[in-house]
């Protein structure tokens, strides 16, 4: 099989620098059997092609088949194959012949559990091609290998059947069990006999089925491990990644994500960037600390700024009100509130408590309950997993949901409800700099950190979040006074765990009571009974992991409290101010310095 490559050039602002973004395509070594053709069996004579070929056809399969699994194992292998071999093939055409002095020049940053198995195929390169001793095979590789971990959801690192590999990588496999055996005689000189610790660390996992566990291969092979957000580093060393912690604490440190300033501002809010650059210049663009020079601009006696600052959010606001008018048919009022999450559609980022919300809403208007309240038009949008049922099911849901809000003629345009389709960077590009309103409602302790986050927050969304990830240093940054937090904190979410009773929220709180009862009488499916019943039961189970209706009442209390920030348009306008003043710390240049300054070290 041939790896080919596809070189896309990055260029740097104004530093006269291009990166190479090397990209990967498969391809069959014989595109075409001629012996087989001949005897008449055409679609064999091309069957190694289209072998070949769909391994690079499209990135992450479903993976809820086996077909899907061997895919993306077979993926994985060839990106990061073809990768190490190329970075080898470089140092080799460089002139350098000293392989020992390889892990000086050469860091590979693994991104998640998805190419760990560049650990082993290092090894396999350095033992079987280089003909190195073992000792020093892995001496190069555990010198240039570092990890990042981007999820605190045990069931989101990989886990490859043992199975599985001995069919597709034999030899890979072979290396795994060395490192494995080494490895844990480390572990039992550290703590003898403590046969427990060294099966949770094991690298094979024996029961229930013999599995790989590529989070633990990544983080035995690799000089440094990265979570992506204070909270989260500091989660992993807690639970899942304690034992290595105890064993190898130097290894382990934060990397607050962070977002592009060129992409999600500069070229995103065309109009924002003008008004900023007027006041402050344009050194902000490549140094994004210099924001903060805005600070005082967010205080009173600047109305004519503050003016021109509505003034842009609304012509972006205008600008999205189109896109969801031609994507998803719904009209948008671009000064209503513009309430936004898009995201990946997944339980723990909780639209379903969004949704929960929107009920809640169109309830109270229904009722007459109108005092308070403003007119609020609310954005969903994300993509989910193939083979990910109850996040499609969510969707679903969000989609009847709305259908019956837009044209219910009582709600009279005060709600206005859209899922947007084919959730993409283009989009984000028109909605981060329209929204107002950024819901960040991750279930406190599972979001590792977010980005989404960050992309709002430097256009001027207020968010409304809890205690997690990276809303942690938002909230930092720009203050309470100017974040809408609720919730439970990620403590406290774990102290409940095994106590948790969602029928007694029901019980306290009639608001509540009464979304769930218009869910379980197919208000929202009248043609389609019971098409939300695992919806229902997954709230309304004490083994809720997300636990949706412990954090509804001080979600609600929370969003009554935007909509009286909302009232008051020189408050909500500060804020707005504020939140892009204070988003210095979350632009990638200081994220990549950090990584530069304590793991790749290049000059």
């Amino acid at each position: 099989m041939l790896a080919i490559p596809y070189d896309m050039p990055i260029s740097g602002y104004r530093n006269h620098a291009v990166n190479t973004l090397r990209l990967w395509k498969s391809a069959a070594t014989d595109v075409f059997d001629l012996n087989e053709f001949n005897a008449g069996s055409y679609s064999e004579a091309v069957q190694a092609k289209n072998h070949a070929e769909h391994i690079s056809m499209v990135l992450y399969p479903n993976d809820s088949s086996e077909n899907g699994k061997e895919l993306r194992l077979r993926q994985q292998y060839f990106l990061a194959s073809a990768s190490l071999q190329d970075a080898l093939r470089q140092w080799r055409a460089a002139g350098n012949n000293d392989l020992m002095k390889f892990a000086e020049h050469n860091v590979f940053q693994m991104n998640d559990t998805h190419p760990t198995i560049a650990v082993a195929e290092l090894m396999r390169l350095l033992l079987d091609d280089e003909r190195l001793q073992w000792d020093e095979a892995w001496a190069i590789t555990s010198r240039c290998m570092a990890y990042t971990n981007h999820t605190l959801l045990p069931e989101a690192l990989e886990r490859w059947p043992v199975a599985l590999f001995e069919r597709l990588l034999p030899r890979p496999l072979e290396i795994i069990y060395e490192i494995n055996a080494r490895f844990l005689r480390q572990v039992a000189i550290k703590w003898p006999g403590d046969i427990d610790r060294q099966r949770r660390m094991s690298i094979i996992e024996e029961e229930p089925v013999r599995q790989i566990r590529m989070a633990w291969l990544a983080i035995v092979g690799s000089f440094s491990i990265n979570g992506v957000a204070a909270l989260h580093s500091r989660l992993l060393k807690e639970g899942l990644f304690r034992d290595f912690v105890e064993l190898w604490p130097h290894k382990f440190n934060n990397k607050t994500n962070g977002v592009t300033p060129r992409r999600w501002v500069a070229h995103a809010n065309p109009d924002m960037t003008a008004l900023i650059s007027s006041k402050i210049g344009e050194d902000w663009i490549a140094d994004l600390s210099h924001l903060a020079r805005l600070k005082p601009l967010a205080a009173g006696g600047n109305e004519a700024f503050h003016a021109e600052w509505r003034a842009a959010k609304r012509a972006n606001k205008v600008r999205l009100a189109a896109l969801v008018e031609a994507e998803c048919g719904v009209t948008f009022d671009p000064s209503a509130l513009f309430d936004v999450q898009v995201k990946r559609i997944h339980e723990y980022k909780r639209q379903l408590l969004n949704v929960l919300h929107v009920i809640h809403l169109y309830n109270r208007i229904k009722h007459g309950h109108l005092e308070g309240s403003v007119n609020r038009c609310v954005l969903i949008g994300g993509k989910a997993a193939p083979g990910y049922v109850m996040a499609k099911r969510i969707i679903k849901l969000i989609n009847s949901v709305a259908d019956v809000v837009n044209n219910d003629p009582d709600i009279n345009g005060r709600l206005k409800v859209a899922f947007l389709p084919n959730y993409r960077v283009s989009s984000m590009e028109i909605i981060a700099p329209a929204t107002d309103l950024s819901e960040q409602i991750s279930t406190a302790g599972k979001e590792a950190s977010g980005t989404g986050n960050m992309k709002f927050m430097m256009n001027g969304a207020v968010t409304i979040g809890t205690y997690d990830g990276a809303n942690i240093e938002i909230l930092d940054a720009v203050g309470e006074d100017n974040f809408f937090l609720f919730g439970l904190r990620a403590d406290e979410v774990e102290a409940l765990r095994g106590h948790y009773q969602p029928l007694s929220y029901m019980e306290r709180d009639p608001a509540l009571r009464q979304v769930i009862d218009l869910l379980i009488s197919g208000h929202f499916n009248p043609c389609e009974p019971g098409i939300f019943d695992m919806i229902i039961g997954a709230m309304m189970s004490p083994n809720d992991p997300w636990m949706v209706l412990a954090d509804f009442r001080t979600y609600v209390d929370a969003q009554e409290r935007v909509d009286q920030a909302w009232q008051d348009e020189a408050r909500w306008t500060r804020m707005s101010i504020l939140n892009t003043a204070s988003s210095g710390f979350f632009s990638t240049d200081r994220t990549m310095q950090e990584y530069n300054a304590d793991i790749w070290k290049l000059t």
